[in-house]
């Protein structure tokens, strides 16, 4: 690829459309300047307003400025994102990112969300721009680029659901999926085969998430009860929680951390336990009970969060009945989430303010 190119597509809307890639693209953004093209949403515009400009007269720049111009096969892929994200249920919003420099591409490889072909593309195959759609109701973060090797194709998947740290690697990942160059029958691809295999990745994530988090703290918990047990504390019950001064502490606190992961994860597989379906229909008094003591803990939470100063002790006794709740019906809570099954996407939504990025993934580039 040579240091710095021009790729040229049509755009519906816009007409012609350039954008700059390469280790050296400010050649190319001088070179589309000097030649007339404006610059709006990250990307060049051929002007409609009769001042002369021509993409012969780009081409005649560009060689100044070492730099090649290439023609798209394909539209604008703003254009393409914008008419999957009209045919998808819900509500989903669009941009471009521009990935001129490799590195802004690699920047991605570890907040994607794939076990299939997009993953591999980001990691092995030059991808200058890429779009986006975002559902900021159902959070969900997708990528749209071009298939390389291809002529017309596409491919699309997803970023890693907040508020999980990353996605690459991740065995839950779904696997992204091609798409045909017309819209409609995309479309259709994503609602009937990719949104319901996300949605269940999501799922089997946040059980396994919580799943992990009830483990590691029951683990520490046996630990403090054997030492109580084996030393000079041993009639004290797990919540004469003093007894052991320094050793209690830090199994509390290390519990309230863990304690927000099930806090993060649990209400939505809870939306989702239908324990009248299942072969344990018992299980609803054990739901509820989990889904009190979350709101216990959440207040608490928020109430940190607002600054209110609580002491340790204030938070211990607030915040422990609520993980002993979740440790004592946690696998209730397992096989019901289990055997849940996603809801499908409705097709309408309300309009609300996008989510901020997950955590540390890099900001686009325009």
């Amino acid at each position: 690829m040579a240091e710095a190119q021009i790729i040229l597509s049509h755009s519906r809307d816009s007409g012609i459309v350039a954008i700059a890639s390469g280790e050296q693209y400010p050649w190319a953004h001088t070179a589309l300047a000097q030649s007339g093209f404006r610059r709006g949403d990250g990307v060049y515009h051929l002007p409609a307003d009769g001042n002369g400009t021509t993409v012969a007269d780009l081409v005649t720049c560009a060689k100044r400025h070492r730099t090649s111009v290439h023609t798209s096969s394909r539209r604008f892929i703003g254009d393409a994102a914008r008419d999957l994200a009209r045919r998808l249920p819900g509500q989903w919003k669009t941009s471009v990112e521009i990935y001129s420099r490799p590195a802004w591409q690699e920047d991605l490889v570890p907040w994607i969300w794939d076990s299939g072909e997009l993953g591999r593309a980001l990691q092995y195959e030059r991808l200058p721009y890429a779009a986006t759609l975002t559902d900021p109701v159902q959070g969900t973060h997708l990528l749209l680029v071009e298939r390389p090797g291809h002529q017309h194709d596409y491919l699309l998947g997803a970023f890693a659901p907040g508020p999980f740290d990353g996605g690459y690697g991740d065995p839950h990942a779904p696997r992204g999926i091609v798409l045909p160059p017309s819209p409609g029958p995309a479309a259709q691809t994503i609602t009937d085969q990719y949104l319901p295999a996300y949605d269940r990745a999501v799922h089997t994530r946040k059980t396994a998430a919580v799943a992990d988090t009830l483990d590691r703290i029951r683990t520490e918990h046996h630990t403090w009860t054997t030492m109580v047990a084996s030393g000079p504390y041993g009639d004290t019950t797990p919540l004469g929680i003093d007894a052991l001064g320094t050793a209690s502490a830090r199994l509390l606190d290390n519990a309230w951390g863990d304690f927000l992961t099930v806090m993060d994860h649990a209400p939505a597989l809870l939306e989702q336990c239908r324990p009248a379906t299942t072969r344990w229909p018992g299980d609803t008094d054990a739901l509820a009970q989990l889904d009190a003591a979350l709101s216990d803990a959440e207040t608490v939470r928020e109430e940190l969060a607002r600054g209110i100063l609580l002491t340790r002790t204030e938070r211990i006794t607030r915040t422990w009945p609520a993980i002993e709740t979740w440790l004592a019906h946690g696998e209730r809570f397992l096989r019901q989430a289990r055997a849940a099954t996603p809801r499908q996407r409705s097709a309408s939504a309300g309009s609300v303010t996008p989510p901020t990025l997950p955590p540390g993934r890099p900001a686009p580039r325009r």
